[in-house]
């Protein structure tokens, strides 16, 4: 049943390729499966959205359908439910050992990725598939997009042409923010971020309050940091995570899907005048493609290789997307 996984006391891989940049060596922490394969684990997961609802929650250029929601998210989403329940069976086993009478705290599920790699899309359709469980569980979605330090900080700091990398964010707020919400805090303020305007929105806000699950999307939440000599306790943001998830593919695809998504814009949502990205829907395409191109070098990519993708093994699960931006494989973490 699993074409790619290389047991410690196994063979070789049987079919075609496997991920073997997640490998070490006859070790691999993860089990991989085909797209095909790991459909079958959907078993009865019913398909609770339409094909419109899809359309609505899919990125710009993200070909998401309803045959990738039942081939790869219905499995997903009956994974997660099983985590999910495991969570409450050991809390309340907890409560019985400990003798109280606490409330159980939220499932956090960190997603991570790329720019460009289908992030987005990946956490809006799971909190549409994990809330229409027969559970009902409240499911709210955070972007790490708010914990930005606004422009004018960045712009103070000379950082702007930083933003996206691990200094661009505001760690004390995201690290009190999700301390928080597991802590069972009612009406925790989570920052807004505007693509529009590229900044984030002074003294706007959404209230997340007591959710049964939080999925929580950005770039860099599965970085890790600098432990302390005397060790003292850093948290980092993925400390909170129940259960993590990273949207993978090869650079080269990211690299052309990006500049792809830039040229597209132009066409669209920096038509606006109030978009801070207007000036590069006036100019020409030529040099537009050129903007992007640096773009992509200079921040993204560096920031891909720096940070990003060196957090790919901290996941529990891998999605790896191919050629047409749809999931080809996916690597399960081992229990």
């Amino acid at each position: 049943m699993i074409t790619a996984v290389k047991e410690a006391m196994g063979g070789e891989p049987e079919g075609e390729e496997a991920l073997d940049h997640f490998q070490v060596g006859s070790y691999s922490p993860y089990l991989f499966f085909s797209s095909d394969e790991w459909s079958r684990f959907r078993a009865d997961t019913p398909l609770t959205l339409t094909l419109d609802e899809v359309h609505r929650l899919r990125s710009i250029d993200d070909p998401i359908d309803l045959a990738e929601v039942k081939r790869i998210y219905l499995s997903l989403s009956r994974l997660l439910s099983s985590h999910v329940e495991s969570s409450q069976l050991l809390f309340q086993q907890r409560n019985r050992f400990l003798s109280t009478n606490v409330t159980k705290t939220p499932f956090i599920i960190g997603v991570a990725g790329s720019v460009a790699v289908g992030k987005s899309t990946t956490a809006r359709v799971l909190k549409e598939l994990l809330a229409r469980w027969p559970s009902s569980p409240k499911v709210d979605l955070v972007t790490t997009d708010g914990f930005l330090y606004p422009n004018a900080t960045l712009v103070r700091e000379n950082r702007l042409n930083r933003k996206g990398f691990p200094e661009s964010y505001d760690t004390g707020a995201l690290l009190r923010f999700l301390s928080a919400i597991k802590a069972g805090q009612q009406n925790v303020k989570a920052p807004r971020y505007s693509h529009l305007t590229y900044d984030v929105l002074p003294n706007e806000h959404m209230i997340i309050d007591r959710p049964d699950i939080l999925i929580f999307e950005g770039i860099n939440v599965l970085q890790s940091r600098d432990l302390p000599r005397d060790g003292k306790i850093v948290p980092m943001v993925s400390d909170f995570f129940d259960f993590s998830i990273y949207i993978d593919a090869d650079e080269s695809l990211i690299h052309r899907w990006y500049v792809k998504r830039f040229m597209k814009l132009r066409q669209t949502a920096f038509r606006d005048p109030n978009s801070y990205f207007h000036r590069y829907a006036t100019i020409s395409e030529e040099e537009a493609l050129v903007i992007a191109e640096d773009l992509w070098a200079n921040i993204n990519l560096k920031n891909l290789r720096e940070n990003i993708l060196p957090t790919r093994p901290r996941a529990d699960l891998i999605l790896r997307k191919g050629e047409n931006h749809l999931v080809e494989q996916v690597a399960l973490r081992k229990l």
